[in-house]
């Protein structure tokens, strides 16, 4: 398939920014991006003193990890627009199989798992963290992926785990907020991904481009979904509850208040991908260690320093999947209670397991 056949099949279609919109924003953030990373290379000789000076009075803090990470990031967004555009004009130079041919696409894939990676790699390189996964087994091949959201950080685990290892191409449900990022923008936008618009008050026209994205798989290809729909917060936990409650949804809130660390799965979007679903297996995805990492603050407060970051996967058979909503909701929040269950049990002393 090409990638523009790929991208009408996930629905790209139906939500693209005007190109004044889209050229303005790339504008704003490509120029941003080689303009900060200037400013920190002319400077580090300033700051890389300062934020040290800072932690050493500040004992905790990772005031120089944090400009160092900052300065990582950037040196891999400068990176990967320039090799985006490279990729570009190589597709261009093939003619009849540019831009939007299947060269041009595997090549996009490729370009995107070794941004991810570095940019991983980079962040536990800095903050000292380390990643361990449980079930990797359930991870080697196609899937429906249902992960966890507790931070911007665990965005990447998918390709460090999945695609670079096994060499699966995912298709991301994102939030539209994302195409800011300069990276995400050029590759992921020309890949089969669907932005969501979260405060659309077009929610069938959302839930069409997400469940596109199960049309015309490849063999190697699934799709990821983060069902809580936004990143796990207590706040946020609260706000959901009252929404469940005062929108009548009596059933759901009390199943919601069981969950004390993750946000009940949204509805919408995730039943409707398993309504579309061709026959890919369900593989649910929970993971600890960075919880602490929903800000600035956070981080800065050393929350990511040296962190144990821990994963775990199960895989359930599309078979094994029930098929009317109703049994669908219990099995999902079911699933969802088995997180909960997990997390709990890592965040208990060992002398309490």
């Amino acid at each position: 398939m090409s990638l523009v056949d790929a991208r009408r099949a996930a629905g790209a279609e139906l939500d693209r920014d005007p190109w004044p919109t889209v050229w303005l924003r790339r504008a704003i953030t490509l120029n941003a991006t080689f303009l900060m990373l200037a400013l920190a290379v002319a400077t580090a000789w300033l700051w890389i003193p300062l934020a040290a000076a800072v932690d050493l009075v500040m004992r905790g803090r990772c005031t120089l990890r944090c400009g160092l990470f900052l300065t990582w990031y950037l040196v891999c967004e400068a990176a990967g627009i320039v090799a985006a555009f490279g990729l570009w004009a190589r597709a261009l130079a093939r003619g009849r199989s540019g831009p939007g041919g299947p060269k041009h696409q595997v090549d996009l894939f490729r370009l995107q798992g070794v941004w991810s990676g570095a940019l991983l790699h980079g962040a536990q390189r800095i903050f000292g963290f380390r990643i361990r996964a449980e079930g990797a087994e359930h991870v080697d091949r196609p899937m429906l992926l249902m992960l966890r959201h507790a931070s911007v950080a665990d965005t990447l685990l998918a390709a460090e785990l999945i695609s670079r290892p096994h060499r699966i191409h995912l298709r991301y449900v994102l939030k539209r907020e994302l195409l800011w990022d300069p990276c995400l923008d050029l590759v992921g936008n020309r890949l089969p991904n669907y932005f969501v618009r979260r405060d659309s008050n077009e929610s069938s026209r959302e839930i069409e481009g997400v469940t596109a994205l199960m049309r015309d798989l490849a063999p190697h290809e699934g799709v990821l979904i983060y069902p809580e729909g936004t990143r796990f917060t207590p706040a946020k936990r609260e706000q959901v509850l009252k929404r469940l409650r005062e929108g009548g949804h009596t059933e759901l809130a009390r199943r919601a208040e069981r969950l004390r660390h993750t946000l009940p799965p949204r509805l919408g979007g995730t039943l409707a991908l398993l309504d579309a679903n061709p026959g890919l297996d369900v593989v649910f995805a929970v993971h600890t260690g960075f919880e602490g990492t929903t800000s600035f603050w956070e981080i800065w407060n050393g929350a990511l320093r040296n962190a144990d970051v821990r994963v775990k996967f199960w895989r359930i058979a599309a078979s094994d999947v029930p098929v009317e909503r109703e049994e669908r909701v219990e099995w999902l929040f079911e699933n969802w209670e088995a997180m909960e269950r997990w997390l709990r049990d890592q965040a208990a002393p060992k002398g309490e397991l």
